[in-house]
């Protein structure tokens, strides 16, 4: 257990600081703060950092921290923290780590015992959610779906049973195939889209996926695709702990181990290939 006082400390800290998604009026005054004050910024691109920077006078000198380098550079500002100085973690716009860099650097400092700090501020999603007109809670915030076609559509039918009001992030120029996919995958739910959020041409498209296809083609910009959870079917309510004592009865009694996960799939509503994962993973564990 590691445990983390923020404020009751002098251990060096990494900031993770959220920036605007379009409109910099909304930089908080703490982040403007944070940012001027550490000794670093690590920013996804320098260049579009520097103009956030320009905004609010701020001169703090910046690193380099993307997907491309995230392992390198996680290692290089664990370096500057053991030397004493403070770091923030900025990306394009939003938080950092959601479906942006960040995940590797925030697991190495903490491994090593150095404060992260959160700063708050916009969030695309969020702001989706809650303007949606769909229920803002209990809501499942997924991120940009994989491009392959084939892994789409595997990830939406993992996701098809869940109550769970659905969160997406899309580029444009993916948005129609991606609303197409959902429409055959989930059905033909409600669903919001938000565009351009914070920004002048900020838009919300509200209706039926089957509405929001045919208006798919001419929209641009960054793009958030809200869906309402499934209203019919529940997950399975089943401890996935209690399957393998299932699968071991069954196969005591003379099944084999494949006869014996069609059965407890058959018997607990989870599908074949998930029993059949979970078995083989707690066996190999």
């Amino acid at each position: 257990m590691k445990r983390q006082k923020s404020f009751e400390n002098d251990c060096p800290t990494c900031y993770l600081v959220a920036t605007p998604i379009g409109n910099l009026d909304e930089m908080t005054p703490r982040a403007i703060e944070i940012l001027k004050s550490v000794d670093y910024i690590a920013a996804e691109d320098t260049r579009n950092t520097m103009k956030l920077l320009s905004r609010f006078s701020i001169s703090t000198k910046m690193i380099s921290h993307h997907q491309h380098n995230e392992k390198e550079s996680s290692l290089g500002i664990l370096k500057l923290l053991q030397q004493g100085f403070s770091v923030a973690l900025v990306t394009d716009a939003g938080y950092p780590l959601l479906s942006d860099p960040g995940a590797i650097l925030v697991e190495t400092i903490v491994e090593a015992g150095f404060n992260v700090v959160p700063i708050s501020g916009s969030n695309a999603s969020l702001n989706a959610l809650v303007a949606s007109g769909l229920p803002a809670q209990p809501f499942l915030f997924y991120g940009f779906l994989p491009t392959q076609d084939k892994e789409c559509r595997a990830e939406l039918n993992q996701l098809k049973a869940y109550p769970y009001t659905l969160i997406f992030y899309e580029a444009p120029h993916r948005i129609e195939k991606t609303a197409t996919k959902c429409l055959e995958v989930l059905g033909d739910r409600q669903c919001c889209l938000a565009r351009e959020l914070t920004k002048k041409h900020e838009e919300f498209l509200r209706g039926k996926l089957s509405e929001l296809i045919p208006l798919c083609e001419d929209l641009k910009g960054e793009m958030v695709l809200v869906i309402e959870g499934n209203k019919e079917e529940r997950l399975p309510d089943v401890d996935l702990s209690e399957v393998n004592e299932m699968i071991t009865r069954y196969m005591q009694s003379g099944a084999s181990a494949s006869e014996a996960i069609k059965q407890v799939a058959k018997e607990t509503g989870i599908s074949k290939n998930d029993v059949y994962s979970h078995f083989h993973q707690k066996g190999a564990s």
